[in-house]
């Protein structure tokens, strides 16, 4: 997207009127002519925005969608059908039986899925004749990057309590991690929601703070690695739950280095992508390097252990933790791809 800028004064006209004059090659540009009309827009305190009339009736109105439901159609089937549309835009979405009416547990799907997934939306309308979910979020309210540090504590968050639970033997906190991951998800779809309207309309890809709308890809990039970790950490809690018991407190110790390390390599490729620092980024990827050390200490650690039940709970445990690593590295060298530009040797 290119972006242009001039400097035009301000000129007084009869006695009520400033005008100010626009360049020429734009208005050729943009196949405006004598007598189209100009939406003017004042934000805040120090801003006033421009909008050629003729163009906002291109740009398609996300309000209303409606879909049908089969009496057969499986709950798994709905809730991808809710999640996609409310990645599209729409304010409001309709959902409406095919044939008769829908059945209590199709109710039931689409009730759970707007409260665990659905960021900012309500039911405003339920029976079996239909039901309408409402978008209530405000772009203002919250931010994509303040729903991103958010959902990065979460995900965090998950990691260290899963190891934690796992020593302490704690199933009700094993399922507390598992419950968190539907809330790092909802974060997730919320952030993708709001990169595709940004994508779609210039003006709130400014007002969201991205440069370009390749910046829009490299975040949806991200969300999906920070959503992986929370999965790695229900992994582990899951782990628990099955077996039902804690591993040996030696490698378990050891685990937890581990999985300290990733944490904080994630943390140096998040705070790296919000200062856009190329060198952060760079140092980040070679640092994750590291992780070899801590899976050989985990390995030495597993030889002397003779029950294979525990073995293979280890193997599955540094497994997902190291994941988290390399999702950190990912992060960092989408970081890199983001910045590259800044690293250029400006002409003379």
């Amino acid at each position: 997207m290119e972006e242009r800028e001039e400097t035009r004064k301000i000129q007084f006209t009869g006695k009520s009127s400033y005008i100010v004059s626009l360049p020429k090659q734009w208005i050729m540009e943009l196949g405006l002519k004598q007598g189209d009309q100009i939406r003017m827009v004042r934000k805040g305190s120090s801003t006033l925005e421009l909008y050629p009339s003729k163009f906002e009736s291109r740009i398609p109105k996300k309000e209303d969608a409606v879909i049908e439901i089969d009496e057969k159609e499986e709950a798994s089937a709905i809730v991808r059908k809710l999640i996609s549309l409310y990645f599209l835009g729409f304010k409001t979405i309709n959902v409406k039986p095919k044939n008769y009416r829908l059945s209590p547990i199709q109710r039931n799907t689409v009730k759970e899925a707007v409260k665990r997934m659905l960021m900012g939306s309500e039911i405003i309308s339920d029976s079996s004749g239909g039901i309408t979910v409402q978008v209530l979020v405000n772009l203002l309210e919250l931010s994509v990057d303040g729903a991103f540090k958010r959902m990065i504590h979460l995900a965090k968050s998950m990691s260290s309590d899963a190891i934690l639970a796992v020593k302490e033997n704690n199933l009700d906190l094993a399922q507390e991690v598992i419950n968190t991951d539907d809330e790092v998800d909802r974060f997730g779809f919320y952030i993708i929601r709001q990169l595709k309207i940004a994508i779609q309309n210039e003006h709130m890809l400014k007002e969201m703070g991205f440069r370009n709308a390749r910046n829009c890809l490299g975040y949806r990039l991200i969300v999906k690695n920070i959503e992986r970790t929370g999965d790695h950490a229900a992994l582990i809690a899951k782990d628990l739950l099955e077996f039902k018991k804690s591993i040996k407190k030696e490698v378990l110790q050891k685990l937890q280095e581990m999985n300290e390390f990733c944490l904080s390599m994630l943390d140096d490729s998040c705070l790296a992508l919000f200062k856009e620092d190329y060198t952060q980024a760079e140092k980040t990827i070679k640092k994750t390097n590291e992780i070899i050390k801590f899976e050989k200490k985990i390995r030495d650690a597993s030889r002397l252990l003779k029950d294979d039940e525990e073995i293979y709970r280890i193997r599955r445990m540094t497994e997902n933790i190291r994941r988290v690593s390399e999702y950190a590295s990912d992060i960092a060298e989408i970081v890199l791809n983001m910045n590259i530009e800044k690293t250029l040797k400006k002409s003379a």
